[in-house]
Order: C-alpha cells, then sequence, then structure tokens
C-alpha cells in the first residue's frame, strides 16, 4: 500500500513538472513582450562638416571630386618593394599592434560575459554518499542530483543597455586597433623617406669629398707650377673639411634612423634594406581629398570616438534602470535515488523534487547614490559627445594641414631644384674664368659652398615632399587596410 501511494505521489511531481516549463516559458514571454528600454536611443549628432577642404592654391578641382586618395590600399600607394616588405613586417610584429589586437580579444571576452546576464543561469549539483549501519547489520546507498536555475527579468532594459555599451565597447576598440595600423603605415613610410633623404645628403656629400679633393690635388698642382697661391690651397682645403665634418653626423643619423625603423618592425636595432633612391620614388601626378563628409567613415579615430559615445550614451539607460525594481525568477529541481538492504521496498523509489520563486528588489532609499549614479553618466556622455566632435574638427584640421604641406613642399623642392642647376652652371662657368686666369679662386670657393649647401636643403626638400605625401595620405584616414 505504501508502494502504492509513492507511486501516485510520484505521478503527481510528474505532472508539476511537466506544467512548470510551461509556466516558465510564459512568464519569458510576457517578460518579453512588456519588456522596454529605458534611457536614450542612439541618434549621431548632427555635424556641419565643411564644404571643401581648405588647401593653399584653392584649386577648385580639389573641391569637386568624389574620389579619394585614402580609398587607394598602402600597397598602391607605396610602390617601393623594400618599403612594401617592411610594412608587412611592421603589421606582423609591431607590439603596439599586437597590444591592440589583444585589446579587441578581451573587449570581445567582456561582451560575452555582459551578454550572458541575458540568459538563464542554471547550475547542478550532485551527491553520493554510501555506508554500512552496525546496529542493523544494514547497507545504504543514496544519490541526489538538483539544478538550480535563475533568470532576471529584464523589464526596463538594464542588461540590454549593458550589453549595447559592452558591444560599443568592443567596436572602439576594433577601431583603435585600425587607428594603430594607419599609424603604423604612416611612420614606416615616413620614416623610410627620412632615411633615404639622409642617404641623398651622404651621396651629395661624399660627391663633394671626391670633387673637392681632386680640387685641392689640381690647386696644389697649380700653386707648384705658380698659377695658383697657398690661399687658393686653403681655401680649397676649407669646403673639403666642411663636407668632412659633415659625414659622421649623417651617418649618425642614418644609423638612429634605422634603429627607429627596426624598432617600428619589432625587431632589435639592425640595418634597413633600401630599395629605389628618392630621386626615383614615384610621385601621383595629383592628390584628390574626396568629399568632405566621407572622412566620418574612413578616419577610425572618428570611429572609435563615435562608439565611445555610443556606449556612453546606453550606460545612461542603465542608471535609469537601477531606479526601477528588479525581478528575477528562481527555480530548483532534481531527484534522489537511493537503496537500503533492510527497506528496499522502501528506498528502492525514485523521488523528484522541485520549486520555484520569484524575487522583486526595489532601491528605497540609496542617500543619492542613484541620482548621482545617474548625473555621473549623462556628464560622461557629454564628454564623449564633445570628444567626438573634437574629433572630427582636429581631423579637419589634419587634411588642411597635410594638403598645404604637400603643395608647398612640392613648390619648395621644384624651385630649390631650379636653384641647384643654376649653381651648378655658375661653379662650371666660374671653374672656367680661374683657370683662364679672370677670376679668383674665392668665386669658385663661394660657388662650391653655395652649391654644397643647396644640394643639401634639395634633399632635405624631396624628403619633406614625399614625407607630406605620406601625412596627406594618413590624415585622410588611408593605410589601415590589410
Amino acid at each position: 500500500m505504501y508502494r502504492s501511494a509513492m507511486n501516485s505521489t510520484t505521478h503527481k511531481t510528474e505532472l508539476l513538472c511537466l506544467g512548470f516549463p510551461r509556466l516558465l516559458a510564459a512568464i519569458l514571454a510576457f517578460g518579453l513582450v512588456t519588456a522596454c528600454k529605458v534611457g536614450p536611443n542612439y541618434h549621431r549628432p548632427p555635424v556641419q562638416t565643411p564644404t571643401a577642404y581648405r588647401d593653399a592654391s584653392g584649386n577648385p578641382q580639389l573641391r569637386t571630386q568624389t574620389a579619394s586618395y585614402a580609398d587607394l590600399p598602402w600597397w598602391q600607394v607605396f610602390q617601393d618593394p623594400k618599403l612594401q616588405d617592411l610594412i608587412r613586417t611592421a603589421l606582423k610584429q609591431n607590439y603596439d599592434l599586437r597590444l591592440a589586437t589583444e585589446r579587441i580579444n578581451a573587449a570581445r571576452a567582456q561582451l560575452a560575459v555582459t551578454r550572458s546576464s541575458l540568459f538563464p543561469q542554471v547550475q547542478g549539483a550532485g551527491n553520493f554518499s554510501g555506508g554500512k549501519e552496525a546496529t542493523f547489520q544494514t547497507t545504504y546507498n543514496f544519490l541526489t542530483l538538483a539544478a538550480d536555475a535563475s533568470f532576471q527579468l529584464d523589464l526596463f532594459g538594464r542588461l540590454r543597455r549593458a550589453t549595447e555599451a559592452s558591444r560599443a565597447q568592443l567596436l572602439a576598440t576594433e577601431a583603435a586597433r585600425q587607428a594603430v595600423i594607419l599609424t603604423l603605415v604612416s611612420d614606416v613610410a615616413s620614416d623610410y623617406f627620412a632615411l633615404l633623404e639622409l642617404d641623398l645628403q651622404l651621396q651629395i656629400t661624399n660627391g663633394t669629398v671626391s670633387n673637392q679633393i681632386d680640387s685641392v690635388k689640381l690647386t696644389t698642382r697649380r700653386l707648384q707650377y705658380g698659377v695658383a697661391t697657398k690661399l687658393d690651397v686653403l681655401q680649397a682645403q676649407q669646403v673639403l673639411d666642411t663636407a668632412n665634418a659633415t659625414v659622421p653626423d649623417l651617418e649618425r643619423q642614418i644609423a638612429q634612423e634605422e634603429n627607429a625603423i627596426s624598432i617600428l618592425l619589432g625587431n632589435y636595432p639592425h640595418e634597413v634594406p633600401r630599395g629605389l633612391p628618392l630621386v626615383e620614388q614615384n610621385l601621383p601626378p595629383e592628390i584628390p581629398p574626396g568629399l568632405p563628409s566621407s572622412i566620418l567613415e574612413r578616419r577610425p579615430d572618428i570611429r572609435e570616438a563615435e562608439q565611445n559615445l555610443i556606449a556612453a550614451n546606453a550606460e545612461i539607460g542603465v542608471a535609469k534602470a537601477d531606479f526601477f525594481p528588479q525581478i528575477s525568477l528562481t527555480g530548483s529541481g532534481g531527484g534522489a535515488f537511493g537503496r537500503s538492504s533492510a527497506f528496499s521496498s522502501l528506498m528502492g523509489s525514485q523521488i523528484g523534487f522541485w520549486s520555484y520563486g520569484a524575487q522583486v528588489s526595489q532601491p528605497i532609499f540609496t542617500g543619492g547614490a542613484l541620482r548621482g549614479n545617474l548625473r555621473l553618466a549623462e556628464s560622461q556622455q557629454k564628454q564623449a559627445l564633445i570628444a567626438y566632435l573634437q574629433t572630427i574638427q582636429r581631423a579637419f584640421g589634419d587634411v588642411s594641414d597635410a594638403l598645404i604641406g604637400y603643395e608647398k613642399f612640392h613648390e619648395v623642392r621644384t624651385r630649390q631644384q631650379a636653384y641647384v642647376s643654376d649653381l651648378q652652371e655658375s661653379v662650371r662657368l666660374s671653374k672656367l674664368r680661374y683657370q683662364g686666369g679672370t677670376t679668383t679662386y674665392l668665386e669658385v670657393l663661394d660657388g662650391q659652398r653655395s652649391l654644397y649647401s643647396a644640394e643639401l636643403t634639395l634633399a632635405q626638400a624631396r624628403g619633406n615632399e614625399y614625407q607630406s605625401l605620406v601625412q596627406v595620405y594618413r590624415a585622410l584616414g588611408g593605410g589601415w587596410q590589410t
């Protein structure tokens, strides 16, 4: 008769267990239908972008072209094979980029942690015990299995807003990584052109040294034949000494520039291979900046600032949801399985059990903590908005500075190149006049000094032109494509 009662109880328990999931599903469905999200929904702030980039010439073509120089991937912009190899190595090994990538993994993991609160949390437990009773000489074995579940109803969107903030932070981290790539590609290219500039200056200096050695020898022979004076020899030696003194300083700068590039590549300092010399590097015939509005989507720092704004906006919803009740559903269930040699008929059965409940918590008095937390979230959102607008403003300043710089450095280089050509012809004519006895060696010396200085300036102007090209590409948001 007892077994019959136990079977009846077990049957009722099974029926109740079958009804519990339906009840839980109904509650969840009701929660999803009636749930809302407090706090402001994000809308991109209106930004009045300029109708055109400010450049130095006011060229109307730069104001109407929709294509942008930054649309090109970096391997099409920088066509030197050695430079491309350096950039590829940096993208693989640079420590800043590796840190940025790992920050993405951390942000992705944080999103998974935050998002998990939207789902029920289930934990299981089990217990087994056995033994022997000495008095009654009985043995027993018991196995208990249980599971506990809890689920927080997100009626006011607190968890969804927190997930929205974490997702925005992940996207901001990804944009930050793209900003690191943009900076890395630009820095490698800029340092490479600076290295080629120093190589050119060293080449010019070594050429000047070689020419002046010949000039000193020639002047010395003329002195021996009574055609030149001792002063002519000393003046020729001065130009040689000046060039010789410049060589060690240029070699120092070259070695330090190579070290800087090596660090960008994630290597220890070592020699950097060169490709085309600076005078053979390609320059684009024109640099279309594209539409000013496109910079909002292309520059990763602007996208990062906007995602930070989205995250801060969502945190306001989290702070507002803290004012409302938090409702959690709990449930547990399981079964006990056992057998005893003395009461085998009693303990041979399976006993099931379950329970459920709900918990509601409502802040009543917090001493102003909730309101202060809301004001903090609103202030942080305003700060993120200001930072977003400031980033856009700085981006347009970067583009304008880069366009003006490239145009003016190009103008400086072309004019300096013409000046060097004039000096070369002047030095040639002054040497002929000196050899003909119609002028002193001082005229030749002045021309050589001016030519040497002008050639170094021309090399620097070439380097500035190429580095300003890199800055235009970077300012427009190009270079982060992998």
